[in-house]
Parts: structure tokens; sequence; C-alpha cells
């Protein structure tokens, strides 16, 4: 069915506002006043104490979580994509649990497991605090980031197949040389674009980290507890939208990370 001119300019004229009006203008009202008192004031906001405290932070959950999911993630493609185990399908629900359920609800179940009352409580009599410090942060971080390299490589390893894996083994090769030279190369596009989600998912995440972390300054804020804290408790707007500014800067360096990445793929 032919759409008229006049309907397809409506169409593009309703779909350009949606974008304008949920995407642009809230951007663009952050960048104005942000910026509305100069660079300087926005420099001065972000190298307090506190900022680059919540910039480390955010970066070594990053620098924790991303090793720990490649490992997953690559194992757990491959026992889907090459296993035949009873329980598979158990599994692959279970990799998409993260994006069922709410992030909240994972801090709750988090608390209720490690912390002091929790099956795993008496880890801190042991001097392991992992509620309201690093660990917990980790784990809830790791939990909703847990799909993405997961999902990224499996398809990849489906596309490829295993005939050169077979033929690798036939000739000798053992089971990590078959990896390294055969697998590894393979899914290289699809591994580093599922790391690129979880960079991105893990800088960005909120919920689940809110509720195992203790927000206070300088210990246990990432980048997100810090907007939360500086607007919802200091009522210093200025320094939330300064902040936001940095994550939302940290974000588009993922997002052109991951268009060229793309485009690479699609190139080869």
């Amino acid at each position: 069915m032919k759409l008229s001119a006049l309907t397809r300019i409506s169409l593009r004229t309703v779909a350009l506002a949606y974008l304008f009006i949920l995407l642009v203008l809230p951007l663009i009202i952050i960048l104005w006043r942000t910026f509305e008192d100069g660079i300087g004031a926005f420099f001065d906001s972000i190298t307090t104490p506190a900022a680059v405290s919540a910039f480390q932070l955010s970066l070594l959950i990053v620098v924790i979580v991303v090793p720990l999911n490649v490992v997953f993630g690559i194992v757990t493609a491959i026992a889907l994509v090459r296993g035949r185990f009873p329980g598979r399908n158990l599994v692959q629900g279970i990799v998409d649990l993260p994006f069922a359920v709410s992030p909240v609800v994972v801090g709750v179940a988090l608390i209720l497991l490690w912390g002091a009352g929790g099956w795993f409580g008496g880890l801190e009599d042991a001097g392991l605090k992992v509620i309201f410090n690093l660990p917990g942060m980790v784990i809830a971080t790791i939990f909703v980031t847990l799909p993405f390299v997961v999902r990224e490589v499996e398809p990849v390893l489906h596309e490829i197949g295993d005939d050169q894996e077979q033929a690798a083994a036939t000739l000798g090769a053992s089971r990590w040389q078959t990896f390294w030279r055969i697998t590894l190369p393979a899914i290289r596009w699809g591994l580093t674009y599922g790391v690129v989600l979880t960079v991105a998912r893990a800088l960005g995440e909120f919920g689940a980290v809110i509720m195992v972390s203790s927000a206070l300054p300088g210990q246990s804020q990432t980048l997100t507890l810090l907007v939360h804290g500086r607007y919802i408790n200091d009522h210093n707007s200025f320094g939330a939208y300064a902040a936001a500014t940095l994550l939302m800067g940290m974000a588009l360096v993922v997002l052109l990370f991951m268009t060229l990445l793309e485009r690479k793929r699609g190139a080869k």
C-alpha cells in the first residue's frame, strides 16, 4: 500500500516531534542549565572531591564487572549453543531474567541474601561487608549487565557453526587452542559489542545500586548516585546537572564507539 506524500510528511513530523520532546528537548535543557554559568563553573562542579570519587568508583565498578561478564558470557554462550544438557531452557530463561526483573527488586533481593540478617549475612562477622559497600554494588551491577555478552555472542556462534572447530580437533588441536585461534577471532565483533553494552549499562545503573549502597560522598557514591544526591538531598540543581552532563558525555562516547563497531562489523 502506497502512502500519499501528505501522509508520509505527517508521519515523519509526528515521529520527529515525538523524538524532539522526549529526547532532544530534555538534553538541551540539561546542557543549557549546565553551561549557563560558563564552562569554568562546570569544571569546578565535576572536579570536587565527591565528583572525582564518584567518577573513579564508577570506572572501578566497570573495570571489575566487564571482565567477569566477559568470562561468564563466553562460557555460557558456548554452553548454550554447542551443548545439549538437561536444564538448558532453564538457563536460557535465567540469562534473560535481568531484563524482566526491576533493578530495585534486585537490590532488595541482594539485601535479603547478603544483608546482616540474610542467608550470607554471617560474612560480615568475618570482616567481609557486602551490602552498603563496594562488593554489593559490584554484584548488583553484574546481575543487571549479565545478559549482554551472552546475547551478543550466542547468535554469532550459531552463524559460524562448528565445522572449523571440529576440523581443528581432528588435526589434534586442544580445546584451548581451538578456542583461542578459531572461536575467539570469529566472535570478536559480537563480544566487543557486548562489552560496550555492558559498559554503558554499568555506568548508568541506578535502581539496583542505590539499594545496596550507602551513597556516602567519597565512599560509595557512583556518578548516578551523585546526580541523585545533589538534586534530592543537597538541593544543588546545578551540581546535579553538571554530573548528569558528565555522565551523558561518557554515554555519548560509548554510543559513538558502538556506532563505529557496527560499521566495522557490517563492513566485515
